[in-house]
């Protein structure tokens, strides 16, 4: 005990001697640890405040320090500096261990299960923390099941609206097909107008006068059929034309009568 005493004694000299020539070394963490093996939970809180105003936010200066606290009896401000710490690391194990005891102390159960399951959930074979859970009659807790967020749930794709593709087919398949049979009425009427025209200036003979029979044929062809709502203007079109070809004929006919007609009697 006496070596063991001489040891510590030293390696507080050495660390403290370090840490007064440089106030900013981080030899103020082994030289509270040295203080709290010899029991100076005192001397070693103090130097863990200096250390911090040094490097605020650190996390083995920030436990070590709440742990002092503890053990000098000021839970309060040992459960501060603690459960900062756990904010910023959220599976320190010697916070939660000592934040257990502390929440125990004070009546906080759910608070000491919830540090000592983060424990477990690390190491279930912690018997500390199991043995700090029997006494506060909680049973083991199942370390297998992950509990599920509702971030870790599987979503659920809403149904797919059917593709633009095929709803929009069929009405464009029913809305091409007038398209395609509007235009047929107009092209025949065109057609019968071309073939008759022809006919009058090839198979006719210029000097013979027109029949009835073929004036009434033709008569009957421009009034048989009435214009198609669907393309007016093409039937009109084509009836004007046939029109004027007839008289167009008409007038070559009158300006060349035949020779039966023009010949002198003998």
């Amino acid at each position: 005990m006496a070596s063991g005493s001489r040891a510590n004694a030293a390696e507080i000299d050495r660390h403290a001697t370090i840490l007064a020539k440089d106030p900013a070394s981080k030899a103020f963490i082994p030289l509270a640890e040295e203080y709290g093996k010899a029991g100076m939970w005192s001397e070693a809180a103090g130097v863990l405040e200096d250390g911090l105003k040094y490097y605020p936010g650190f996390i083995t200066a920030m436990v070590a320090l709440g742990r002092a606290y503890d053990q000098l009896g000021q839970p309060t401000k040992a459960k501060a500096i603690l459960e900062e710490a756990i904010k910023i690391s959220p599976e320190n194990l010697r916070a939660h261990r000592t934040l257990a005891k502390i929440y125990t102390a004070e009546g906080s159960t759910s608070e000491a299960l919830r540090s000592c399951d983060v424990i477990l959930a690390l190491n279930p074979l912690d018997q500390e923390s199991l043995s700090l859970r029997a006494s506060l009659g909680a049973s083991s807790p199942n370390v297998s099941e992950t509990p599920t967020t509702p971030s870790a749930k599987t979503a659920v794709a809403p149904p797919q609206p059917p593709a633009a593709l095929e709803l929009a087919t069929p009405v464009q398949e029913v809305a091409a097909t007038p398209s395609a049979v509007e235009p047929a009425m107009p092209d025949l009427v065109a057609n019968a107008t071309a073939n008759m025209a022809s006919a009058f200036e090839i198979d006719q003979p210029a000097t013979q006068e027109p029949s009835p029979s073929d004036t009434t044929m033709t008569t009957a062809l421009v009034t048989e059929q009435p214009p198609s709502p669907a393309a007016p203007s093409r039937n009109q079109a084509a009836t004007a034309q046939l029109e004027r070809m007839l008289q167009s004929i008409q007038t070559r006919r009158r300006d060349h009568p035949s020779p039966e007609t023009t010949a002198t009697p003998s």
